[in-house]
């Protein structure tokens, strides 16, 4: 992977006070809620211009694309954004907790060269029309890269986390906890040599794309389309696979819109595959306990490579579902090895198409699943739609492990959408490249 260094635009502290005000998670994952917070934090939030909302009597000269454009060129003329007078690859350090652990994440943010897929760049995960036609839109607009295509790299000798522990050293750019306790940091790494070091160690290497794919095939036919020198690089944030804060969690799927959904029909119908493992409870405080077992019970599975899933109908018990034999998944032989092995592919595959009808074309429409994240409140949110009737049921997931990301990835194959969740999210607005 070529990368470089670049002289970023960053939110001027003198202009917009606490900049820890106007970063953001990604466009993706802010619903309206979220969005409502962000925007009221400061009118300089980068939400404002990467999250814009449609308003009544929009048209072709003035929509929600064409008004983020317009309010970013603001910014940048009014010098809300400042640019940064050196070229620099930038240090972007994450501090975090899961279960009582504490986590550090680091990486480094520059700009990559855009490669056609299987020249040094692989995909893991499938990818919707419908995100990269709005994406597009938004690029067409805006004219700059204001988040992050997250992506691996295997460095054994880990050059970049020595150097980014050394700007580490130094003060932040930018030091801020976001609404789940993560910790951002960046740091400015503007050493010509270190830089060369950098570049030096990217320059062989095969990456893998963690989080951002519609931004990255955007980014490709945005170079396409326009042919400008600049749209060959994009903004990219770089990670070490062999970085200890490289956490994955869960992504969890909610049955919806599934007229005539049976728990019972559809454990009669498993039962044969599956080992099935019912955790029964009447009470509340036996539903807790269920609970608790079938996590334990997929935590087993899980640390014996088998493939297990939990399930939630509202049926009286927390049920596991644990494959009896890997072989069943030879049917599908165009799948590599590697992805027939996967938790998601098993459950795609042996469960939502073959018993409950929903297949590729289902997934594409978005229709019968959601995805629920594997935090508590998502959580609840999800089982409390279930027990209410909104929602016929919720599959557990185990997390996909980094080796199985690997692999899946070599033989040029991709995972299902939703196979990962890297966690925490790179969030946007730290650094901006105007292309």
């Amino acid at each position: 992977m070529e990368i470089k260094a670049f002289q970023g635009y960053r939110f001027d502290p003198a202009v917009v006070g606490d900049v820890g005000k106007c970063i953001a998670p990604p466009y993706d994952v802010i619903d309206e809620k979220m969005l409502a917070s962000l925007t009221a934090r400061s009118e300089y939030n980068v939400a404002r211009v990467t999250r814009p909302q449609p308003k009544p009597g929009d048209n072709e000269q003035d929509n929600q694309y064409t008004r983020a454009g317009k309010l970013l060129k603001q910014w940048f003329e009014k010098g809300v954004m400042k640019k940064d007078r050196r070229d620099s690859v930038y240090a972007y350090v994450q501090d975090f907790d899961i279960a009582g652990a504490h986590y550090r994440r680091s990486g480094f943010i520059a700009l990559g060269k855009l490669e056609e897929f299987g020249s040094g760049v692989q995909p893991h995960e499938k990818t919707l029309d419908g995100p990269k036609a709005d994406r597009l839109k938004m690029l067409r607009a805006k004219g700059a890269n204001l988040g992050q295509i997250f992506l691996l790299y295997d460095d054994p000798e880990k050059v970049a986390d020595g150097l980014i522990a050394k700007a580490a050293s130094r003060p932040a750019l930018l030091d801020a906890v976001d609404d789940d306790g993560v910790r951002h940091r960046l740091y400015a790494i503007d050493d010509p040599g270190e830089i060369g070091r950098l570049t030096a160690m990217m320059a062989p290497q095969p990456t893998i794309i963690a989080d951002g794919h519609h931004r990255y095939e955007v980014a490709l036919q945005y170079m396409r389309e326009t042919g400008k020198p600049s749209a060959k690089y994009r903004m990219m944030t770089f990670v070490n696979m062999r970085n200890e804060g490289l956490i994955i969690l869960g992504t969890h799927r909610l049955l919806v819109q599934m007229a005539g959904f049976s728990a019972g029909k559809i454990l009669g119908s498993l039962n044969g595959s599956f080992e099935v493992m019912r955790n029964v409870f009447v009470s509340e405080n036996e539903k807790l306990t269920a609970r608790a077992k079938m996590h334990e019970q997929m935590a087993e599975a899980f640390r014996k490579g088998k493939n297990a899933f939990g399930l939630y109908a509202a049926d009286g018990a927390f049920t596991t579902l644990t494959l009896k034999d890997a072989s069943a998944m030879d049917e599908f032989a165009t799948m590599s090895k590697a992805a027939r092995s996967l938790d998601v592919n098993v459950l795609h595959k042996l469960i939502l198409d073959k018993h409950l009808g929903i297949g590729d074309k289902q997934l594409a429409g978005q229709s019968n699943l959601e995805y629920v994240k594997d935090f508590p409140h998502c959580i609840e949110t999800a089982l409390a739609k279930v027990d209410a009737g909104q929602a016929q049921a919720m599959f557990w997931m185990n997390p996909t492990r980094i080796e199985q990301v690997r692999a899946v990835a070599a033989v040029g194959e991709k995972m299902p959408q939703k196979s990962t969740f890297f966690y925490p999210k790179i969030f946007t607005g730290l650094v901006v490249n105007k292309l």
